[in-house]
């Protein structure tokens, strides 16, 4: 479970376009940040995405990738144009195609790579959605079959782009959007594939266009309800409105840390449903996500920045700053879906699941500390455009070491913490994910 938004130059406070994903996977899901160059291919190359080869352009952008470990293509991401997309997964009556195909992470990366405005970047989507479809497993350790819908923003236009198999509706932003596991585009668009309407009405989904809803059409029964998209978007929404206007990169890192639970304390071992916007993983299914990582990105012409995560949790995890020319900062093996030291997804998870012992005690030990980090770096990061690349390249080196010795006086901090009595089926739950991961925490690990 994902979710994604965005605030134009209208709702935001200094006029820039601002936007942000969380990134809902597997628990050992690790996330992976990746800088890609341009690139030069000879005419008739190919390219192979996670399952399958298309046609190669001649050129690539530069890119910012945001992806699962094993995944070609990305959750979310960026490219030297100031482009970014984030998808989510949606859930629809439309059979999904279970052979390797183009999955909604692929069509992430491919328009990235093409693209030098959102709008071309909406417009490759469809192109390469109605020529090849989209089809294939999307999860790691557990199979899942869905469809995409992808916020496309860049500085000065948004747009929505909702899918089912091959039909698609679009809806230009005008000021605050917010996308989740659910279809949200009704009646009202811009741009809709032919046979939107008329491949509804065949299947007496709705009687004639007077009827017709997107989202109320083509939304499946069970998937949809049980991914808390809907829920998610309305609540997201009302936090988006309630800032509108005075919208700053911190609140979106604030918002993507949401659990609705307008502080009051919040127990992420609560049953076996349900899903926030800081998602959680428990139990079963349904809890199977975990907010992997996470990246909040501030667009002007000729200048974007991006804080990434890296790191699962946004509430444990703090944002740092990274620009595509300046390149990631960390030179190190990249991480998979078994516990590796070596990796900062890894490290981090050392504390992200000593917090789970006693989360609400732990979170109050530093979340005062890491909003303060945060709020510095951001600061410092706005002040950064005129730097050179060198300047830029080790003011991002610096955040994340700072991040990095500030985690782990953190785990210092809370080892003296109490572990709370879990309920059953969360403890197990974890246990698995841990068993799975190769995991064990050791003593040793707090230096």
């Amino acid at each position: 479970m994902c979710d994604t938004l965005v605030a134009l130059g209208n709702a935001t406070l200094d006029g820039s376009v601002i936007f942000a994903k969380n990134s809902d996977r597997e628990p050992n899901e690790a996330h992976h940040i990746l800088i890609m160059p341009a690139a030069e291919y000879p005419h008739g190359s190919m390219v192979q995405c996670t399952y399958v080869q298309i046609p190669q352009v001649e050129h690539t952008h530069a890119v910012l990738l945001a992806k699962p470990f094993w995944i070609w293509g990305a959750e979310m991401g960026a490219n030297e144009h100031g482009v970014v997309i984030g998808n989510e997964a949606v859930f629809t009556k439309v059979p999904y195609d279970k052979k390797p195909g183009l999955i909604g992470m692929d069509f992430i990366r491919l328009a990235l790579e093409r693209c030098s405005t959102a709008y071309d970047a909406m417009q490759t989507i469809i192109a390469l959605l109605e020529q090849y479809g989209q089809g294939g497993n999307c999860g790691f350790r557990n199979k899942l079959y869905y469809h995409n819908s992808f916020l496309i923003a860049d500085h000065q236009d948004a747009w929505v782009l909702e899918t089912a198999g091959k039909m698609w509706a679009v809806e230009k932003v005008k000021s605050i959007r917010w996308i989740s596991n659910a279809l949200t585009i009704s009646n009202q668009w811009d741009l809709a594939s032919k046979d939107l309407v008329s491949y509804a009405v065949d299947r007496k989904w709705c009687q004639s266009s007077q009827d017709f809803s997107f989202a109320g059409c083509y939304s499946d029964h069970l998937y949809t309800p049980l991914a808390y998209g809907r829920e998610r978007h309305s609540c997201g929404t009302q936090l988006l409105q309630k800032a509108a206007g005075k919208i700053t990169p911190r609140t979106m890192m604030a918002i993507l840390r949401n659990h609705g639970s307008e502080g009051q304390p919040w127990p992420p071992d609560r049953g076996i449903t349900g899903a926030n916007i800081c998602m959680h993983a428990g139990f079963g299914p349904v809890r199977s996500s975990q907010s992997v990582g996470s990246m909040v990105s501030r667009i002007e012409k000729g200048n974007a920045v991006h804080w990434v995560t890296a790191t699962s949790a946004p509430c444990t995890s703090v944002f740092k700053p990274i620009w595509l020319d300046a390149g990631y900062p960390l030179q190190e093996p990249p991480p998979d879906g078994v516990f590796d030291p070596e990796s900062l997804y890894w490290r981090h998870e050392v504390f992200h699941r000593r917090v789970l012992k006693n989360f609400n005690e732990n979170i109050e030990a530093f979340s005062q500390e890491r909003d303060k980090l945060e709020e510095q770096f951001v600061e410092r990061t706005l002040d950064m455009h005129s730097k050179t690349v060198e300047e830029r390249r080790d003011f991002s080196q610096q955040c994340f070491l700072e991040a990095e010795e500030a985690r782990q006086h953190w785990l210092r901090k809370i080892a003296s913490i109490r572990s709370r009595k879990q309920r059953l089926l969360y403890e197990l739950a974890w246990r698995g994910f841990d068993r799975a991961a190769k995991y064990r925490f050791k003593d040793d690990y707090v230096k």
